[in-house]
């Protein structure tokens, strides 16, 4: 399977979502995926309302996760998978790591958590800064190492202990001499000398590294066994021996740990290449949100960052759409709403825009179009959402088909239109615990007619006193989240199911005179009340733009 067909395609409505756009979504999240055999994942933009909510528990169902933005993240760059290394692995092994995977930087990990980092520029620290000859004993180097740092083997003494006191030296002089500068526990480095190997056994080194295959006797590597002295033989001389010592240094001893630039998988690409900008690293540890490490980012791979698939669902607006979806790809829109500022794309995309009360029928239409199934529980949501929609058949947005669809969907699930309305409804309108700014944004769309934005709210209810109680708590608030939220206007309806009506609030300047002007009201009406209104998108908005546009 391709690295693009592994990609996933969310589905998703508008913010401030409603039963339909999270319904919708699901059930064609589900369409596409039987459909394609990839995978195609339903998301919301918003906190789910109080009607949703009950329609997602009463039929069993997860609610979807929450996409609120649709900039390109770490997650969707392709990251160099490099495995971490342990803290005690020597710099030479570390340097042949970068050379198989030709990369300037390693992390060094324990347990999968990163520890540090070592680069070439630390490695190189080891040849032109480091002139003490003890450095091998301070970084608590491991025999072993030193073996494989010289290209040597170990005669005699446990490679895995480690080289803790003493310094380096090289054994070029007498033994008279010689004796004055091997102290006990230091590495001494020699030739073929057996006089010089014999001070070293007497002077109770802790290391022997002897060059150019020199033979070593059995007696030396006897009395070396007894006093535990390690013998390392080389077939390098003693200055290429001397010049790769060094190599055979833990990287916790050079490594970075301090003040380490880190990513998150979730972090996103733009906010990543800032910190880059100020920082001269080549290659940046990704981590996952246990903390693990993942793999390592450069500036070069976030040219190839991909951008994140998605399927509009219920709105084609700029401003009702998930925040980043200019820099998103957009492969789907299907909608029953007016075209308005239409979303952009890169190319040519399957847009479908029906004149219907309800998305949920458009997505029952796709099912039956592609001769599949829905299955009860994706019946139940698309009923559940197009009774939603159209107030149960009540609203003028409503068409002959969607009622047809929400019978037969309906019989599909095994559900009755009536008391699940009834309940839909009730669960609606319960808005206890709730404020002001909650309530107000509840389901909430916004909308930009030449200079003008303006946002719609709406509240359906088949209690006339619940209005009253939500009228209360909602319209002292209205100029704060008019302000707070940048608009011109707000306008917030308060629909009344049984009587087929709705009481208007208005708040912004002209906001008032527009919506009297608009519907044709006398200038000292009290209260704005609109008979036979109930549909924002067909009755109030329509109406409004043309006024606005004039």
């Amino acid at each position: 399977m391709s690295k693009e067909k592994e990609r996933k395609v969310y589905v998703v409505g508008h913010k401030n979502p409603d039963t339909d756009s999270i319904c919708s979504a699901i059930a064609y999240a589900a369409l596409k995926t039987k459909v394609t055999g990839q995978t195609y994942e339903a998301r919301r933009a918003g906190q789910l309302n109080e009607e949703t909510q009950y329609v997602l528990e009463r039929f069993g169902v997860k609610a979807p996760r929450l996409l609120s933005d649709l900039r390109e993240q770490i997650k969707d760059v392709e990251l160099k998978e490099v495995e971490g290394l342990k803290s005690s692995i020597s710099i030479r092994t570390a340097w042949e790591k970068m050379r198989e995977y030709n990369i300037h930087t390693l992390p060094v990990t324990r347990n999968g958590k990163l520890e540090g980092l070592i680069t070439i520029g630390d490695i190189a620290k080891t040849y032109m800064d480091v002139y003490d000859s003890t450095i091998l004993a301070k970084a608590r180097t491991q025999y072993r190492n030193i073996a494989r740092a010289v290209d040597g083997e170990i005669l005699t003494g446990n490679g895995h202990s480690y080289l803790s006191n003493g310094k380096v030296v090289i054994a070029a002089s007498s033994k008279i001499l010689m004796s004055d500068f091997i102290s006990k526990d230091d590495l001494v480095i020699m030739g073929d000398r057996k006089d010089a190997q014999q001070c070293a056994v007497d002077m109770d080194a802790g290391c022997m590294v002897v060059c150019q295959n020199a033979p070593v006797s059995e007696r030396i590597i006897r009395q070396a066994e007894e006093k535990q002295i390690v013998i390392i033989r080389t077939r390098h001389d003693t200055f290429t021996a001397a010049q790769h010592i060094n190599q055979s240094i833990p990287v916790k001893y050079f490594m970075t740990r301090e003040n380490l630039v880190t990513f998150k998988m979730k972090d996103y690409v733009d906010d990543a290449k800032e910190v880059m900008a100020k920082k001269r690293f080549r290659d940046f540890p990704i981590l996952d949100n246990k903390g693990r490490f993942v793999g390592l980012l450069s500036r070069r791979r976030l040219l190839n960052a991909k951008k994140k698939r998605v399927i509009l669902v219920d709105h084609n607006e700029k401003s009702q759409a998930v925040d980043g979806i200019d820099e998103a790809d957009v492969l789907e829109i299907i909608d029953h709403h007016r075209l308005g500022q239409s979303i952009e794309t890169m190319g040519p995309v399957f847009f479908r825009n029906q004149p219907v009360g309800c998305t949920a029928t458009i997505v029952y239409q796709m099912y039956q179009e592609e001769c599949i199934l829905v299955e009860p529980v994706h019946a139940a949501l698309l009923c559940s959402a197009i009774i939603s929609d159209t107030l149960m058949f009540r609203s003028p947005t409503c068409t002959p088909l969607d009622e047809q669809a929400a019978r037969a969907l309906a019989k599909i699930a095994g559900i009755e239109i009536e008391s699940l309305a009834q309940e839909m409804f009730n669960a609606g309108s319960n808005l206890k615990g709730k404020s002001a700014e909650e309530i107000c944004f509840l389901d909430f769309k916004q909308f930009t007619v030449n200079d003008t934005v303006f946002g719609v709210g709406q509240v359906n209810s088949m209690s006339a006193d619940e209005l009253k109680e939500i009228k209360d708590i909602v319209e002292p608030h209205l100029e704060k989240a008019r302000k707070g939220h940048g608009l011109n206007m707000i306008f917030f309806m308060l629909t009344n199911i049984i009587t087929e009506s709705s009481e208007l609030l208005c708040c912004g300047p002209e906001a008032r005179e527009k919506i009297l002007n608009a519907f044709d009201l006398p200038d000292d009406a009290e209260q704005i009340m609109l008979k036979g209104v109930v549909s924002r998108k067909k009755q109030l908005v329509p109406t409004l733009v043309s006024s606005l546009q004039q």
